[in-house]
């Protein structure tokens, strides 16, 4: 049975940062994500983990100054330093959570730029190396224009590629199947071919980027395909609910825990 994890940054918005694990673990959810933990304390994070029975799926690296549109920093040119900063940052969120996965986002570029690419691939090793030390596996995650334009990890290929290249055995693809198909369609023959090398896997409509109960996707069918391939990680519910979270979360009754 797939294993979901709430992510709260989209979901349980009617409550504040710290008190959406509550209401998370409440709702029947086993494990949290988000993409930022870093307006508040490791410490405050660590106690409301411990208290609800929560284990820590993912989150981000951070990602630059993401109020004046930054998108991650690791393609950007001259950056390096600020790289190796932020992934002892994290190492500290990373510790006190007891977190295995991390994504790092590449950042607004160009893709066929020389040097946002060899930035990129510095960027990719070296945080890969660091993490590794710590028992962590990086993630990468193809996301699309529509949502993020000018995103220099636009496209599934470019990442397959890549892991290749790197041969790192703790670089791992994050998954996002709603990304996957508005970038690429074909996501069931795609989770197949890409498993062995995926590390986290994460949920929404498409086009609307709501509950997993409708639109273009068949996720009951998508359920259990990745049951069927064996896949033991996490499922992020990575979406915007259409109304009240609590609400939505018809779709998730089969999978709360008790």
């Amino acid at each position: 049975m797939p294993a979901f994890a709430a992510n709260l940054t989209m979901m349980f918005n009617e409550w504040d940062f710290l008190d959406r694990f509550d209401a998370a673990a409440d709702a029947g959810f086993s494990a949290v994500e988000y993409l930022f933990p870093y307006e508040a304390a490791p410490e405050a994070i660590a106690e409301r983990l411990a208290r609800n029975n929560l284990r820590q799926a993912l989150f981000n690296l951070p990602p630059g100054d993401w109020g004046a549109g930054e998108r991650g920093i690791a393609a950007l040119p001259g950056r390096f330093d600020d790289l190796k900063a932020d992934v002892e940052r994290a190492l500290d969120y990373a510790a006190a959570t007891r977190v295995r996965r991390l994504h790092l986002m590449a950042g607004i570029a160009d893709p066929h730029d020389q040097e946002a690419a060899s930035s990129y691939r510095r960027s990719v090793a070296y945080t890969a190396g660091r993490l590794a030390e710590k028992g962590i596996d990086l993630l990468l995650e193809p996301i699309n224009g529509r949502n993020m334009p000018g995103y220099f990890l636009n496209d599934f290929a470019i990442a397959e590629r890549l892991f290749a290249e790197c041969g790192l055995p703790n670089l791992k693809l994050q998954f996002d199947i709603y990304h996957r198909q508005i970038l690429h369609g074909d996501v069931t023959m795609a989770l197949r071919r890409l498993l062995p090398i995926t590390g986290h896997i994460q949920i929404a409509s498409v086009p609307s980027r709501n509950e997993p109960d409708g639109e273009e996707l068949n996720y009951p069918y998508l359920f259990g395909e990745i049951d069927r391939l064996g896949y033991d990680g996490f499922i992020g519910c990575e979406y915007i609910p259409r109304g009240q979270t609590l609400d939505g979360l018809g779709w998730f009754k089969p999978f709360a825990r008790s």
